[in-house]
C-alpha cells in the first residue's frame, strides 16, 4: 500500500535534517572544553616528573627529556589538584565520548561523518591534491570530504587512545593486562603524551581550516541549513 500525503509530507519533513544536529553540537563544545582543561592539568602533571621512563632511565628517542615547562603552560602550581581536575574532565569527556557514538551509530550519522576507505580513500586523496595547490578544483563532497572524515575519525583514534592509556596510568596494577599492550606502564604514559602532541596538531589544522571556512563555525553553533 502506497503511503499517504500527510506520511509523505512526514517523512520529506524527518529527512530534512540540518547539517549539525544539536547532539553532535554539543558533544563537540563540551569536547573542546573537556580538552582544554585535560590539557593544561596534564602538563601540569607532567611537569612534576618530565621524563618518559624510570628514574635514572631516559627514552633515547624521546628529544624533550626534562623539559621543564614554565607556569604560564600549567594550570596552577598544586601537582594533587591538577591530577583530580584532570580525571574530573577525563569522566566527563568519556560519558561525553559515549553519548557522540551512540548517537552517531543509532542515527546513522555515522555513514556519513566516519572514514570509509573505499569510498573516502580517493577522494581523501584528490583533497590534498588540491589543499597542495596540485589540483585546480576539488572533488565532489557532500556534507565532509573525504580528508576531513579522515581527519575527524583520526581525532576520534586519538580521543579513545587518550582514554585507554590514561585508564592504564590510573589503575596499572588492576588493569595488567592493558598496561601490557602499551608496553608497560612508561610506554603507556610516552602513548598517552605522544597521542595529545597528536591531538593539538589535529586542533591547529582544525582551527586553521575553520578560519579559511567560518561557516562551518557557525553551522556547529546553530545547526547550520537543513538538507
Amino acid at each position: 500500500m502506497a503511503p499517504s500525503l500527510s506520511v509523505k509530507r512526514a517523512m520529506g519533513r524527518g529527512a530534512r535534517r540540518r547539517e549539525q544536529p544539536w547532539p553532535i553540537r554539543v558533544a563537540h563544545w563540551t569536547a573542546v572544553v573537556a580538552i582544554v582543561v585535560m590539557a593544561g592539568s596534564g602538563l601540569q602533571i607532567w611537569a612534576a616528573y618530565p621524563y618518559l621512563g624510570p628514574r635514572g632511565a631516559r627514552y633515547a628517542w624521546f628529544p624533550l627529556q626534562g623539559l621543564m615547562l614554565s607556569n604560564a603552560w600549567r594550570l596552577g602550581g598544586w601537582l594533587a589538584g591538577a591530577r583530580h581536575l584532570h580525571f574530573a574532565f577525563a569522566w566527563l569527556f568519556l560519558v561525553n565520548a559515549l553519548f557522540y557514538v551512540a548517537f552517531t551509530v543509532l542515527s546513522g550519522e555515522w555513514q556519513r561523518r566516519f572514514f570509509q576507505p573505499k569510498r573516502d580513500a580517493r577522494n581523501a586523496a584528490e583533497t590534498a591534491l588540491h589543499y597542495a595547490r596540485l589540483r585546480p578544483t576539488p572533488p565532489q563532497s557532500g556534507l565532509y570530504n573525504g580528508l576531513q572524515r579522515l581527519a575527524y575519525t583520526g581525532a576520534i583514534a586519538l580521543g579513545a587512545t587518550q582514554l585507554l592509556s590514561g585508564v592504564a596510568l590510573w589503575k596499572p596494577v588492576q588493569l595488567q593486562l592493558l598496561v601490557a599492550c602499551f608496553g608497560g606502564y612508561d610506554g603507556a604514559r610516552a602513548v598517552h603524551f605522544l597521542s595529545l602532541v597528536g591531538l593539538a596538531v589535529f586542533v591547529v589544522a582544525h582551527v586553521g581550516m575553520v578560519a579559511i571556512h567560518p561557516r562551518t563555525l557557525l553551522a556547529m553553533i546553530g545547526g547550520g541549513r537543513r538538507e
